[in-house]
């Protein structure tokens, strides 16, 4: 094939000339030579085909051993024991210089280092602090530990290792045991991922920080919240995440490509307690753990290298296996039709739901209302009134289980009601009140009420509360005070984004469940608008608002940037209501259009996505 044409408006370019190839997102499982001893719980490092593995439980988790295996590819060979049995160890470094630390050996956690020169283990320089079920990683002059269950309680802790001794360095954010690194990943590069938070009871998390060698930022979380896993990967852009409990044992593996987590191919065994190795996302071996006893099974994983995720919306030509293939992605796209009116036009209420399953409680119609009425997709329903009228609040959750929060009554108010299907009951009160909240959540027992207008001046507010089915909890700040924004996600992945700072803007802050961080601008900077998005930060509709004046523009976000798609029909402004499943699926309604309040309704909706297509 000679030349590369356009296709249906997509540019068709052949994979080693794409400067957009990203993130593994292939790659397989497959069987490796077992383990001569079983056991999980274990320490070790290297690669694929060069990885070993010392101490581990056999049998009851506490009964560890002293054993160490190295694996050249195939099997594994019995070498020189370690001198102290133990489990919970960490271990990281070559199958010619190793490194085994911290552990469990009754009646107490140890500080205990060993080096390993290829044919002997020697007793070096203790951690400073008694340290087991950490994240380790790294090469025998350049590794560390970070986390872990100490003899008082779960660690935040990092200590780096030089070749020679320990040094403490900056705490994780997140203290936790049981969670794993990008195993080959010097301490000046390396991402922790995943692990347990608490023990009484385990409270698993899919929490991920990287470390520059100076400090932690958190980013993306893993699609599933885990600990006793095992990980792989050369440095903090590079890991793969596998096996481990959540809450039962997993098999599931995800890549990291530096922005996100991909879910990839599955083990053959789901189990827990695994050891990890591996030098990139696209090669690592997974040995031993507990099925629920202990096992000796190793599996490699590969990806093959022109296996690829091209960005939303390409086609390319894979030379290598004479194929045309098209990425499975959404297309950016879709039209607004118009839906059935409200039976009340108000605005300053934002809403909440699905395309065909929505609702708006609350608003102004001129004045402060507390109407709550229900789309079913063809029509809206009056159903029974919030408690307390109020307009400008917070709208989460469904039309059987919903949420209304905040606003201005006028004054600005706390109060929260929840909604149970047949009638609203009022529950605890924000800790700031204020109006324009921003609005992350689906559910009425998980939202995050984010920003907002408080009184006075200059009555910008930064402050976010988290609620967990019966009381608000203060959370991390915005990056950047503002209130009027658009708010799509859950209350543990979001993205606000727009809003007036008190000028019109269009900056945009994704949301980890734990911290906001800065990412693209909206194309058109705007306030006072409605947005709708599914499940995480990665999908999200925003259209309408004030520019200052009235808009009519949508984009679309794909979980790293936005773009321009149709127009709604009519401009609206002044808090239209929104609600939503993603970029493909939203309903816009309410709001301020030329002629003043409206009861208009628009239904947003993509065509099918594009699947993979492959012709050989």
């Amino acid at each position: 094939m000679s030349k590369y044409k356009e296709i249906k408006g997509f540019k068709v370019q052949t994979l080693a000339s794409d400067t957009a190839a990203s993130a593994v997102a292939g790659g397989s499982w497959s069987s490796g030579g077992a383990l001569n001893t079983a056991r999980g719980y274990g320490a070790g490092g290297g690669t694929q085909t060069a990885s070993f593995l010392a101490t581990g439980g056999v049998g009851p988790a506490t009964s560890g051993t002293n054993a160490h295996e190295q694996y050249n590819g195939s099997s594994w060979t019995e070498t020189t024991e370690v001198n102290t049995s133990r489990s919970y160890a960490g271990g990281f470094g070559t199958t010619s210089a190793g490194i085994v630390c911290g552990g469990y050996n009754p009646p107490g956690t140890l500080t205990i280092t060993e080096l390993w020169n290829g044919s002997a283990w020697t007793e070096v320089n203790d951690m400073n602090t008694a340290t087991q079920r950490g994240a380790l990683g790294g090469t025998s002059t350049a590794g560390f530990s970070a986390g872990g269950y100490t003899p008082s309680a779960i660690d935040d802790k990092m200590e780096t290792w030089d070749g020679t001794s320990w040094t403490e360095t900056t705490d994780m954010g997140t203290a936790r045991f049981y969670g794993a690194a990008s195993s080959n990943a010097p301490y000046t590069a390396t991402i922790v991922f995943a692990g347990s938070s608490d023990d009484s009871p385990f409270t698993l998390t899919g929490n991920a920080e990287k470390w520059n060698g100076s400090a932690w930022t958190e980013v993306g979380n893993l699609n599933d919240d885990r600990d006793e896993l095992g990980g792989a990967g050369a440095s903090q852009d590079n890991a793969l995440a596998f096996a481990g409990f959540a809450p039962s044992l997993s098999a599931k593996t995800e890549s990291w490509d530096g922005t996100s987590w991909t879910e990839v191919a599955d083990l053959s065994t789901a189990r827990d307690v695994v050891n990890g190795s591996g030098a990139s996302s696209s090669s690592a071996l997974c040995s031993g753990g507990f099925n629920p006893g202990a096992t000796g099974a190793t599996e490699e994983f590969t990806a093959p290298s022109d296996f690829t995720q091209i960005n939303l919306g390409q086609v390319y030509y894979n030379s290598g296996s004479n194929a045309f293939k098209v990425t499975e992605q959404p297309v950016p796209g879709g039209s607004w039709s118009s839906g059935g009116a409200m039976n009340t036009a108000r605005n300053g209420a934002p809403g909440a739901g699905t395309q065909t399953a929505a609702f708006i409680a609350g608003g102004s119609t001129g004045s402060i209302t507390a109407i709550h009425e229900q789309y079913n997709g063809t029509a809206w329903t009056e159903v029974a009134d919030l408690n307390q009228v109020r307009q400008r609040l917070g709208n989460s959750g469904t039309t059987t289980a919903g949420l209304a929060y905040g606003g201005s009554e006028p004054p600005n108010t706390g109060k929260t009601e929840i909604y149970n299907g047949s009638s609203w009951t009022e529950v605890a009160d924000m800790a700031t009140a204020r109006n324009t909240i921003g609005v992350l959540g689906t559910v009425n027992t998980a939202s995050l009420a984010v920003a907002g207008y408080l009184s006075g001046i200059p009555g910008l507010s930064a402050t976010n509360e988290s609620w967990n089915g019966s009381s608000w909890t203060e959370v991390n700040d915005l990056n950047t005070t503002r209130y009027a924004t658009f708010g799509s996600g859950t209350s543990t992945s979001g993205i606000i984004s727009g809003g007036s700072t008190p000028s019109v803007n269009g900056s945009a802050e994704s949301w980890d469940g734990t911290t906001f961080t800065e990412v693209a601008n909206l194309n058109t900077s705007r306030a006072y608008g409605g947005s709708s998005s599914g499940a995480s930060n990665s999908s999200a509709l925003a259209f309408g608002g004030e520019e200052p004046g009235n808009s009519a523009k949508t984009e679309s976000w794909n979980g790293s940037s936005w773009t321009e798609v149709a127009d709604l029909a009519t401009a609206v402004g002044n808090q239209l209501g929104g609600a939503g499943t993603g970029n493909t699926s939203a309903l816009a309604f309410g709001g301020n259009q030329p002629g003043g309040v409206t009861a208009a309704t628009e239904e947003w909706t993509v065509p099918e996505a594009n699947k993979t297509i492959t012709v050989s």
